[in-house]
């Protein structure tokens, strides 16, 4: 934004020097908001060493065989050295012999392809950061599904999946509802699907239907080292009206109500609180705690539905209310 100080004092006959005060201000205030809009991220990066610099940085290459993951075999996630966004599942890893760690599925959305400057590879960084990862290869044979992300285990930090905790939000659309969660830092991975009904399995079909009294529902795994239930909890009633019963916005029927379905003690104490403090507030909460049951993934075109059509929510919009 730019503003042309003396044009404006030539078209206006008020006290000169206060409007000239005034549009300095504005203008250091503009440009300062400028530059920070422009690295936003930058303060939220883990700090590196310089060995991790020159890999995920300036796209070096850790020597073979040297990586602390290239044959570790634990169960959990693994997540960006930089910025602690979720890449792969243990899952996904197998052993290639290549020498360095071999997935051949990353967590959906968390890798983004672009052509090595060798003209000849495909490199694979952080969707979030832009970290470097390493290489991506096709029709090599190791897995059914022909893809080896061979990657430096120096671009990459482990959470086992005994470190890590669970929660089932359920807030209308679970688009919407999945749409924040899986946007948070600390946040590992999310699904959406029903629970909280009595049909076994159900279909997308089923569930609109009314009849298995299931809702539609987001299950958030998380590393609490870098969010703390609390705080999903706040985001949950912050990106839905909590006061609304059996819909959201446009959304009207059971399986789009406003429910949290906690695994212990701990967690509905905490959610509890909350929603004391919004009742304080003025807000007729109705909001029902429920014991977790059996969770139901729903249909794969469901999963990650936002990310896929780079969209955002039509009726999850942040509210502060804490």
């Amino acid at each position: 934004m730019k503003i042309n100080i003396k044009e404006k004092l030539n078209r206006c006959r008020v006290n000169k020097p206060l409007l000239l005060a005034i549009l300095l201000v504005i203008t250091v205030f503009t440009l300062v908001h400028s530059e920070e809009e422009k690295q936003p991220m930058k303060s939220k990066y883990n700090q590196l060493t310089p060995e991790e610099e020159r890999v995920i940085l300036h796209k070096g290459t850790e020597r073979a065989f040297t990586g602390k993951y290239h044959n570790h075999k634990a169960k959990g996630i693994y997540t960006c050295k930089q910025c602690d966004a979720p890449l792969y599942r243990s899952e996904a890893k197998f052993d290639s012999g290549c020498g360095w760690p071999s997935f051949d599925d990353e967590i959906s959305g968390a890798v983004k392809r672009a052509a090595d400057a060798d003209g000849m590879r495909t490199e694979i960084l952080c969707a979030r950061c832009g970290g470097h990862l390493g290489h991506v290869f096709f029709g090599e044979g190791f897995t059914r599904k022909n893809t080896r992300h061979c990657v430096n285990s120096i671009s990459m930090n482990f959470v086992p999946i005994e470190k890590t905790e669970r929660a089932i939000f359920a807030s209308g659309c679970f688009w919407g509802t999945e749409y924040h969660f899986q946007k948070t830092k600390g946040v590992l991975f999310t699904t959406v699907g029903y629970t909280g009904g009595h049909t076994p399995n159900p279909s997308y079909k089923q569930v609109c239907s009314g009849t298995t009294g299931h809702a539609e529902a987001v299950e958030v795994i998380f590393d609490p080292s870098k969010v703390s239930y609390e705080e999903l909890a706040k985001l949950f009633f912050e990106t839905h009206d909590p006061t609304q019963v059996n819909r959201q916005g446009p959304d009207i029927g059971e399986q789009y109500r406003s429910e949290i379905f906690f695994q212990d003690e701990k967690q509905k104490e905490t959610a509890q609180k909350l929603i004391n403090t919004l009742k304080t507030k003025g807000y007729n909460v109705a909001t029902r705690l429920t014991k977790a049951s059996i969770f139901w993934k729903a249909e794969d075109y469901h999963q990650q539905y936002y990310q896929k059509k780079n969209g955002t929510p039509y009726c999850h919009i942040y509210t502060r209310r804490f």
